[in-house]
């Protein structure tokens, strides 16, 4: 017979096809053994800790429930510690002298309350600088999941496709590898077994075999080539959110829903997000934001600020467009209008058309005619009456809080846009600033009814009746609520666009090449009502005092921080320098501890920038870019350090088409020389300032781009 196989032929063919699918079946069912590992892993690391509280507190505090317990006793037999009654039984404390059974069940019982409540509140915070044997475990096998997701669909497919068939032929096969089921075996069954020796030796050795072995290789290499702590660093937003995913509430002290209602939770939690064209990672609880926006359309976002309102507000627009919306308009202050650019930019591929300068109306009819995302200020709200029937698919409204007054011309021409639009983003972490009818002011754009409704009951409601009447236009997540993880630190450049003031200040100190007055930009101007800084500064600080927090302003110059004590002249300590002594400067240092929140606390950057501890402020602003990254570094650690109970929020103000754009570049240059070095020279340190030298070259450049050099 043509084609005739052996025996031997034929168990190769079955073993060899055998151990290829059980091993491609055991590289398609590694992400399953990853999540298992991972939710090992999370709890390993939430008994670690919440031995260690255990372990902190004594025996003796068994007595603060009045009990009566013979705690000498204890001690006597080595009990010294919660920790200690939580390894043992009822039974093992009653085996000790004088511990009664009732006793011994009593305490079992308050530490086993007291080890359930730790366990509920225990926060974990990942960090390599903190780092663990449980969480570097931890960071691989995340990394290791991540990793393997798309490898383990591959072998999924590759099972889906051929193993029915391979099993099918295997078992075709299988006769004529047996010498007694082979004498047996008719004409026609030894020629399928042929045909399927065939198709499993020839046919599928191309598409199968190779890129089996292929899916096997990458989960090995996985598994060797893995860096946890890099992983970590460079997708710390797919970390937490693959953690959360496996292990719900590992991070999150919210109850899964974030604060909805379980009826309006169901609901949104339906609604689906369309992410193309989003180019960031959105965390588990920015989801459920934009979820909230998309399902209610006229919404009031409050969240802390730090949470990510600009991205959720992006996300959902992103997912409009993806469903057929054209037209959207972020509305915001002037000072921060770059910065919305630029967040667009980054984290999505919408078109931008600023509306905002000389060219404004021909800016809007080009939004008007080609769509996109138009950024406008609210001094230039009033120019948009030409759009007349023009519908906005969606409107935000950044730092809503400034249309609180009905009166002003801005919020009347912020309003008369909020008619014209389909969905409605109003943004702003101090919705509720001195009254709760500010409030229902926003409220009133968003949903009159539910605003009428609280005007009238506004005497008689109390907080929580309040908030459940507003549910459907108003969100606010709280840090502490949301996140256990948040990183302590969290910078942010506030790039801010200049006005016509602070330009022609710029260009005559560009122009003169002095130093100090090009450094001081945007303060030196003889108005600080024209200072694109000053106001950024205002809304930063005004934003801190809602949430119970105090700021600290870093300048280099000391007439710039004289212009910050003038700008918060009821709020302001004074400012420390290098003029004041070490004594003094402890005591306004002292006074800014017992300060109330929102309370501004001006420093010199290289005096406060060393030997003080402000543990009180949460808030830095750093209000023009150093020539030595390591200066504000220190200067950073004088809050974020030790005893801090907050996360620390550094804002660097930025001026866009300045000095300030090359002097960051630079510097984010130096900071990379210094940290490859610092640890291996005492030099580095001076590898990473920028001298007198180099900025004077980088003033040339500016005068050449601004067109101040004569050419002869």
């Amino acid at each position: 017979m043509a084609g005739k196989i052996s025996i031997r032929e034929a168990k190769l063919c079955i073993k060899f096809h055998e151990e290829l699918l059980e091993e491609l079946e055991r590289a398609s069912q590694v992400v399953e053994q990853y999540r298992a590992a991972i939710k090992d892993a999370t709890n390993d690391l939430i008994n670690s800790e919440v031995d260690k509280i255990m372990t902190s507190i004594p025996v003796d505090d068994l007595n603060k429930t009045k009990g009566g317990f013979r705690i000498k006793t204890l001690k006597d037999n080595g009990v010294n510690t919660f920790a200690d009654i939580a390894k043992m039984t009822p039974y093992d404390l009653f085996q000790i002298n004088g511990i009664s059974p009732e006793a011994a069940e009593s305490m079992t019982a308050i530490v086993d309350s007291v080890r359930a409540e730790a366990k509920k509140n225990v926060s974990i915070r990942i960090s390599p600088d903190n780092s663990t044997d449980e969480m570097t475990k931890l960071c691989n096998l995340v990394a290791g999941y991540i990793g393997s997701v798309d490898i383990c669909e591959e072998g999924a497919k590759l099972l889906a496709g051929y193993r029915e068939n391979i099993i099918q032929n295997i078992n075709t096969l299988r006769p004529a590898a047996s010498f007694f089921k082979r004498i047996f075996m008719s004409r026609e069954k030894m020629a399928s077994a042929v045909r399927a020796y065939e198709y499993l030796n020839v046919k599928i050795t191309d598409d199968y075999i190779e890129n089996t072995k292929k899916v096997i290789r990458k989960i090995e290499d996985l598994k060797i080539n893995q860096d946890g702590w890099e992983f970590f660093n460079n997708n710390n937003v797919k970390f937490f959110n693959a953690v959360e995913d496996v292990n719900p509430g590992f991070f999150s002290h919210s109850d899964g829903v974030y604060g909805l209602p379980e009826e309006a939770a169901k609901e949104i939690s339906n609604v689906r997000i369309n992410k193309e064209g989003l180019k960031c990672e959105l965390r588990n609880y920015q989801e459920w934001g934009v979820k909230y926006i998309l399902y209610n359309r006229m919404v009031l976002l409050g969240d802390e600020m730090g949470l990510g309102k600009t991205v959720q507000a992006i996300a959902a627009m992103v997912s409009l467009r993806n469903d057929g919306a054209r037209r959207f308009l972020v509305v915001c202050p002037a000072s921060v209008l770059t910065n919305w650019c630029r967040e667009i930019t980054k984290m999505s591929d919408l078109d931008v058309i600023r509306i905002h300068g000389n060219d404004r109306l021909d800016a809007i009819r080009k939004w008007m005619d080609e769509g996109g995302v138009g950024l406008t200020t609210y001094e230039t709200t009033g120019y948009f009456d030409i759009i007349d029937d023009t519908v906005i698919d969606m409107l935000v409204v950044d730092e809503a809080h400034y249309i609180k007054n009905t009166s002003a011309k801005r919020s009347q021409n912020t309003r008369s846009l909020c008619e014209k639009a389909e969905s409605i983003v109003l943004m702003t972490g101090t919705p509720l600033e001195n009254s709760i009818d500010e409030m229902v002011s926003l409220i009133e754009i968003l949903n009159p009814s539910i605003a009428g409704k609280l005007s009238k009951d506004i005497m008689f409601i109390d907080a929580p009746k309040f908030r459940e009447k507003i549910i459907s236009v108003y969100y606010r997540r709280k840090r502490e609520d949301v996140l256990r993880e948040l990183p302590e630190l969290i910078e942010e450049e506030d790039w801010c666009t200049m006005t016509p003031q602070e330009i022609e200040a710029y260009r005559n100190a560009i122009s003169e090449g002095n130093h100090s007055s090009v450094r001081r930009l945007s303060w030196n101007v003889e108005d600080l009502k024209y200072s694109s800084k000053a106001n950024r500064l205002l809304d930063i600080v005004e934003e801190a005092k809602e949430e119970e927090r105090k700021v600290i302003v870093f300048s280099f110059f000391l007439d710039t921080l004289k212009r910050v004590s003038e700008l918060f002249a009821g709020e302001c300590l004074t400012a420390v320098t290098g003029a004041l002594s070490p004594e003094e400067r402890q005591s306004v240092i002292d006074e800014f501890e017992k300060a109330p929140a929102g309370s501004v606390l001006p420093l010199q950057i290289n005096a406060g920038g060393t030997g003080l501890n402000i543990q009180s402020a949460s808030v830095v602003v750093i209000c023009e870019p150093q020539f030595k990254p390591s200066i504000e570094n220190q200067a950073i650690s004088r809050a974020y350090r030790m005893g801090q109970t907050r996360n620390v929020i550094v804002h660097r103000l930025l001026c866009e088409d300045t000095i300030d754009e090359p002097l960051m570049k630079r510097l984010a240059l130096k900071q990379r020389t210094f940290d490859e070095y610092a640890d291996r020279s005492e030099a580095a340190e001076t590898t990473a300032e920028l001298d007198a030298k180099s900025f004077d070259l980088i003033i040339n450049s500016e005068k050449d781009r601004l067109g101040l050099i004569t050419r002869k």
